[in-house]
């Protein structure tokens, strides 16, 4: 039997070079997340020279690997101290390398229950996600845990290494039987893309070369994977719906500014300035705005100051309208009848990240898109039991729960669900008094007024 996995031409991966794409890792206590990275990072030759000499420095300090000479790739990751001294993870390590065909942003995310937001924190800007296991230990409450939450986020690519593959003799029956356990869970959880590579993080199987040891599996490499699965800008700049959430407006008035060639030509010129979160604009399109509902059709458009036709997500553009409108940073802009209708009412899943417990009536802002906005907790609907990840009763909030909540907002906000739109329909819960990062949410179900 031959050990790989027909994916959904839908689900087949273009190959993409030069783009940016974001992953993140995660999975139970011991599983060898920094091991793997650091392998990944020392064989595609992304490690700098000093610090090579520093970690096998250490390494013969500390008496890893014997008379062999090997290197604690682990050690290329866990930075912390504490982290160190433990042998374990505990925050979030980002590392950055690039290779022939890709740069990337990793982060290394802890494993133990009680370092689950900083995995939230990972993965929510994650193009992929690796969630080891261990081969020997198969899936794990934590392993159903991760997937779970997973799910929630609705991360677009999941990677399941199957890691210390060695330690079974590289023996393909244990590994097609622990994929069947896999794939079983990830069809429960709704998961779509859903890649499984045995691999070995100690001696490099399948990680960046295909490992001879393994004959019976015909899939892809780790970083085979990484360098080719779409990014979710890919995805974003695909979607037929244009978003410009406006960070800045634009008004030079030139005729005051001394380093103006032509003043005059910028005497009325007026743009609003921002990020693309979805979609292509093109002079000439049609278009609405929140606030006030209005209708009007593009100008212009000018992307690092140099006027082009079009631009897609995530391009950072100024775009000129036909008609002067009152906006201001927090407003949106979007195609003709895209826009969705606001809400003041919505229930969210929420993240909680904040030391002090959230309660009902807790007043807080909204922070979504570049708009932010008072608002309260008008509900608890529950909270997630982190084993079966089922909702159950709760009058507050803690640490690292991740539970349903009823928020309201005193300025209606133009909110798509999470299922819908992934990046306007997540938000952040901010301490309306020290700007604290309180919670991560998306958004579950929208109120909206009736016509």
């Amino acid at each position: 039997m031959t050990l790989t996995t027909d994916y959904p031409p839908a689900l087949a991966a273009p190959v993409t070079t030069g783009t940016l794409f974001r992953f993140a890792t995660a999975g139970s206590v011991d599983d060898g997340k920094s091991t793997l990275v650091g392998r990944l990072l020392h064989d595609s030759k992304s490690i700098l020279v000093d610090q090579l000499e520093a970690v096998t420095r250490t390494s013969i300090e500390r008496g890893f690997g014997g008379d062999t000479g090997a290197i604690d790739l682990a050690l290329f990751t866990d930075g912390l101290r504490a982290e160190r001294e433990q042998g374990i993870t505990i925050d979030v390590a980002y590392r950055y390398f690039t290779t022939g065909r890709r740069s990337f942003i990793l982060a290394d995310c802890p494993g133990h229950v009680q370092y689950t937001r900083n995995m939230v924190t990972g993965a929510t800007t994650a193009d992929a996600v690796i969630v080891l296991v261990d081969a020997r230990k198969g899936v794990l409450e934590q392993t159903r845990r991760h997937l779970s939450v997973l799910a929630l986020l609705r991360v677009p690519h999941v990677i399941v290494a199957i890691n210390k593959i060695d330690l079974l003799g590289f023996a393909e029956q244990p590994i097609a039987d622990l994929t069947a356990d896999l794939l079983a869970v990830t069809d429960e959880l709704g998961l779509q893309d859903v890649r499984v590579v045995p691999v070995s993080a100690l001696d490099g199987d399948n990680v960046v070369e295909r490992s001879e040891r393994t004959p019976w599996y015909t899939g892809e490499t780790l970083l085979d994977l990484l360098e080719t699965l779409p990014t979710t800008d890919d995805h974003e700049g695909r979607s037929p719906d244009f978003r410009l959430p406006v960070q800045l407006v634009l008004r030079p008035q030139g005729a005051v500014s001394p380093t103006v060639v032509e003043p005059d030509a910028f005497r009325d010129y007026r743009a609003y300035a921002g990020q693309l979160s979805s979609g292509t604009v093109r002079v000439g399109d049609r278009v609405d705005v929140h606030p006030g509902g209005a209708s009007t059709v593009v100008r212009s458009i000018t992307v690092a100051g140099r006027p082009v036709a079009e631009a897609s997500a995530p391009q950072s553009v100024a775009v000129e309208l036909e008609h002067d409108l009152d906006l201001a940073r927090g407003a949106l802009i979007g195609s003709a009848g895209s826009l969705p209708e606001s809400t003041s009412s919505f229930v969210a899943e929420l993240f909680w990240l904040g030391h002090r417990p959230l309660t009902v009536g807790d007043r807080l802002l909204v922070k979504s898109g570049t708009s932010i906005v008072q608002a309260r907790v008008g509900s608890l609907e529950g909270r997630r039991d982190l084993d079966t990840f089922g909702l159950e009763p709760a009058d507050r909030l803690e640490l690292n729960d991740i539970g349903l909540a009823r928020i309201e907002t005193g300025t209606p906000l133009p909110l798509d669900e999470f299922t819908t739109h992934r990046r306007s329909g997540a938000f952040l819960l901010i301490h309306p008094q020290d700007g604290g990062t309180l919670a991560a949410g998306i958004v579950r179900s929208i109120e909206r007024p009736e016509s």
